[in-house]
């Protein structure tokens, strides 16, 4: 029996749902809680980079979750890696390769980042610290403490690198990537340079503050401490809330980002005698081409990694073992104490029932290099720069400790989130954006060996350098495949890696014809995906003159075959200005050089009419 239906209320559902779009688009979506980390390698349990590294809360959210372990990068360097996972871009379609301001580019100030596309579809949005690399408050709703790369040593004057960092090293580099050590009582010691006692400040670049330390029982907390504990007290009040909209919350940890700096106990946990180097193999650099593309622009970027580790070990008197064990003695700390800190967020969804229905994510914006091909940096295309952790725990949809091993990337990351909660996929502003360049993993969250996934076979990096405008079509890039990386330099230089053999990326395979159908079938496949995404080259002034040049030939006033901006300018203004008559017998003459009769490059008025009288 059927029963009878009423219009009305079908009616009222109707109009409700077109009145109040969001009541029944956001009452069941899931929470987000995104956690970013600044420089982490695979130096986390589980991943293999290195058999010291301590990360229990990291291994408790992998064992919990699905784990990418070849998740990738798509330029190994802050700015331009935030900017292209927050709009979902790659860095070759939005020309986005170095450290402009995102928010200038032409393509990503059009596009919705995740936390304005979450914002604008029912979400409550709030974040801390840096989860992208600037200009990124006024995208949250709520924003918490801004990004915080200190301690700081202050002398009274300046800030300097920590006193335990010998020259030439602390010289080279700075306060940023020249420093390394534990936090520690400073002052009862006196600058002898300024006479002043030494001091920490940590803080924001437009503000600082000084950082009490008389011990790690009697201290300040860091800049990442504070981040932690602002998320920490916000999930808590979301939790009481109960019928709040639901959140995207993104934390952004620095460390282990240079400078190397956190609190004694974490150092106490990997005693320097005890440290393990990675396994490196000597000349390794030999068949590498990466230094071969530094140039005068760009040198400060260009081999930074190779000048590094050179500067770090003559720091040492060319101890090279105890030189980097020293670096990556802090690098674990600073690892270490991050791991407490995402112990501490994921602690507070358990006690407040929040996660049974929050995604957590965690991942970093690129890798970093301890050592290997004798390189101490970030900006490059092998493994230890592009290489990143990516995990995702989605309550009721992710297997729990399951690993995929699908090359994927930081691309990815952006419609993963919106097919999860169920948003629309269209994140463009206007025709001047661009839609998401990445695809969803959620089939690999189910199923990570079997499910089905509509992405490339390949995780595409390319590499920064440091010049005011970039072509993508003449930049360096890398494809890793599930088997191999190929390196395309934009000298035309390349390196081929099997890396289901050599996982170490150690024999560049490029060299030896006998892979010269496999490099070359590379080589094709990434030269025709980077003309895809290219945007049209931004017209030049010099362009514009030129195209004026080429409609108004007779604006070269001095006949010389060039039009300088004078004259161009002259032309306009003439061009623009009420015509007279001679402006019109000009025009005339342009037209019907033959009217001079007597060939002396003028026209009289008397050539003039006696021409147009022949004519008509």
């Amino acid at each position: 029996m059927s029963l009878p239906i009423n219009f009305n209320k079908i009616s009222f559902l109707v109009l409700a749902a077109f009145a109040y779009p969001c009541v029944f688009a956001v009452a069941d979506k899931p929470n987000v809680l995104l956690i970013v980390c600044d420089d982490l390698n695979d130096y986390v349990e589980t991943l293999g980079g290195h058999p010291q590294t301590k990360t229990p809360h990291l291994r408790k959210l992998i064992e919990s979750g699905v784990s990418f372990t070849q998740a990738h990068c798509n330029i190994p360097i802050c700015n331009p890696s935030r900017a292209s996972f927050a709009t979902g871009i790659y860095p070759h379609t939005s020309q986005q390769f170095g450290f402009e301001d995102w928010d200038k580019n032409e393509i990503l100030k059009n596009s919705r980042t995740m936390m304005a596309h979450f914002s604008a579809n029912g979400y409550h949005t709030l974040g801390t610290g840096k989860v992208m690399h600037n200009k990124d408050h006024q995208e949250w709703d709520e924003y918490g403490h801004p990004s915080d790369y200190g301690p700081f040593l202050f002398d009274g004057k300046d800030k300097i690198p920590h006193l335990g960092v010998p020259s030439p090293f602390r010289d080279d580099f700075g306060i940023i990537d020249g420093t390394y050590g534990s936090l520690e009582k400073v002052s009862h010691k006196t600058s002898p340079d300024t006479g002043k006692p030494y001091s920490w400040l940590t803080g924001g670049w437009k503000k600082q503050r000084e950082l009490k330390y008389e011990s790690d029982a009697d201290r300040d907390p860091t800049g990442d401490e504070l981040n932690a504990q602002w998320a920490v007290k916000r999930l808590q009040e979301l939790a009481a809330e109960k019928k709040g909209k639901p959140f995207f919350m993104g934390v952004g940890f620095v460390r282990p980002h240079t400078p190397l700096i956190v609190p004694q106990e974490y150092f106490d946990r990997f005693p320097l005698d005890s440290i393990k180097l990675p396994e490196i193999l000597k000349g390794d650099a030999d068949d590498t081409f990466k230094k071969t593309v530094t140039s005068k622009e760009d040198d400060r970027s260009g081999d930074r990694g190779t000048k590094m580790y050179d500067s770090l070990i003559a720091s040492y008197q060319g101890d090279r073992e105890l030189a980097l064990k020293k670096f990556i003695q802090a690098y674990l700390a600073s690892v270490a104490s991050i791991d407490d800190l995402v112990g501490d967020l994921l602690n507070t969804l358990d006690e407040t029932g929040l996660n049974k229905n929050t995604i957590v994510i965690f991942t970093s914006d690129h890798g970093w290099g301890n050592g290997e091909k004798d390189y101490v940096y970030k900006n490059s295309l092998w493994q230890e720069s592009t290489r990143v952790p990516l995990v995702f725990r989605v309550p009721g949809v992710s297997k729990s400790g399951k690993s995929c091993n699908r090359p994927v990337s930081l691309v990815d990351l952006y419609p993963t989130l919106l097919d999860l909660c169920g948003l629309p996929d269209n994140t463009m502003k206007n025709d001047k954006g661009r839609p998401l360049d990445g695809f969803s993993v959620k089939p690999l969250l189910s199923d990570p060996v079997k499910g089905k996934w509509e992405g490339p076979d390949y995780a595409i990096t390319a590499l920064y350098k440091w010049a005011q405008y970039y072509d993508p079509a003449y930049q360096s890039y890398s494809l890793r495949f599930k088997d191999w990386r190929y390196v395309r330099y934009e000298n035309g230089k390349e390196e081929l890696y099997h890396t289901v053999k050599d996982n170490h990326e150690w024999n560049n395979l490029a060299l030896d014809s006998k892979h010269s159908e496999t490099l070359e079938k590379f080589r094709k496949k990434l030269l025709s995906i980077i003309p895809k995404s290219i945007p049209e080259k931004p017209k030049s002034n010099e362009y514009w003159k030129d195209q004026y040049f080429k409609k108004n030939p007779q604006a070269d006033a001095n006949k010389d075959g060039a039009l300088t901006w004078p004259e161009l300018n002259a032309h306009k203004k003439l061009k623009n200005a009420p015509k007279d008559a001679e402006y019109w017998k000009n025009f005339y003459f342009n037209k019907n050089p033959e009217a001079d009769a007597n060939k002396d490059g003028t026209l009289s008025w008397p050539e003039f009419h006696a021409h147009k009288k022949k004519g008509s």
